[in-house]
């Protein structure tokens, strides 16, 4: 099985390559029927992003009078400077990358709307291996990603264990250490890695996820700046309103576009037909919501703002704005 890199953690530092200075041209040139919106991504195409490949395909867009330009993430892609430099008017944002911005960079970013009402960042695990909870870590050896080092410390804290307790590897992104018994848990998403760990190994895997265990936070924040915000309110309700259309139909029909994207919007991805539908069938659940996907209502937001706190980065509610949902 050919395996794709997780995009976790592999941000670099949020400026690299872009200064915190002007923010490129806000206007688009006008189409005759549709107005162009540069959306940046987050992460290759995969399944994560269908509801936005659906609502192209079928003119979801198009009907709110957008010409969307997707613009694929990847572990070289920076989604916020993508916002700074004007390269994009919409991206699809981590919290801890835009709260950082916000708080130590005074980054001039509105986080309109979250994909993920749960973040799937987990602790996965073999079933054999008996760990049902963070604190049956102790004693284990953890694999984690560099960057992620500190908010997991502040999860091991927040369950009652010791950090000195585990011992915790550098993670290159590699199932197999997991899969051969080499490491006892790895931190990632579970949306692809169970499935290719499962595969690899034959031995069933499980996993928890850190919002079910103390730091509660979303993933995939809907983000502009505030001048796009302030001039574009228009363009952004209809974005919002046709990307929610889209994934309305993925949860309905995302058998039928699964296989429709093997060979358009996934080709080349390393995905196999079988983690395509593992992926999408696991972040569905933590997609939705009672009052529809990209919901933000105070709730979300004060356990967003909260988890930000325990990790030691400050920011206010003013980084959000969940007005604009109220209008779709």
């Amino acid at each position: 099985m050919k395996f794709v890199q997780s995009r976790r953690d592999f941000a670099k530092t949020l400026f690299a390559g872009a200064a915190l200075v002007g923010l490129g041209p806000l206007g688009r040139a006008q189409a005759a029927e549709t107005t162009p919106l540069n959306f940046q991504s987050i992460w290759i195409n995969d399944p994560e992003f269908m509801g936005y490949f659906i609502a192209i395909d079928e003119g979801y867009y198009k009907a709110e009078g957008l010409d969307v330009n997707y613009i694929p993430g990847g572990p070289d892609v920076i989604p916020p400077a993508s916002l700074l430099t004007g390269k994009a008017d919409v991206a699809l944002t981590s919290l801890m990358e835009t709260a950082s911005a916000v708080a130590e960079k005074g980054a001039p970013f509105k986080i309109i709307g979250c994909q993920f009402q749960k973040s799937p960042d987990s602790v996965i695990s073999l079933e054999a291996s008996g760990i049902k909870s963070i604190k049956d870590l102790v004693g284990k050896t953890v694999a984690c990603p560099p960057l992620s080092l500190g908010t997991f410390n502040v999860l091991l804290g927040l369950n009652g264990v010791d950090p000195s307790t585990v011992k915790i590897v550098p993670y290159a992104f590699d199932p197999t250490p997991l899969a051969t018994g080499q490491v006892d848990a790895v931190v990632d998403f579970m949306t692809s890695l169970p499935y290719i760990v499962e595969q690899t190994s034959g031995k069933k895997a499980n996993y928890i996820l850190f919002y079910d265990s103390g730091l509660p936070f979303g993933q995939d924040f809907v983000t502009v700046t505030d001048d796009t915000l302030k001039n574009r309110r228009k363009d952004l309700v209809g974005f919002l309103r046709a990307s929610r259309k889209g994934w309305d139909e993925d949860f309905k029909n995302g058998a039928t576009y699964l296989k429709k994207y093997e060979d358009t919007w996934f080709k080349g991805n390393g995905y196999t037909p079988g983690a395509s539908e593992f992926h999408s069938k696991a972040q569905n659940p933590l997609m939705q919501h009672p009052n529809g996907v990209f919901a933000l209502d105070d709730a979300a937001i004060e356990h967003n703002i909260a988890t930000l706190e325990k990790v030691g980065i400050k920011v206010t509610k003013d980084m959000f704005d969940n007005s604009l949902l109220a209008e779709i």
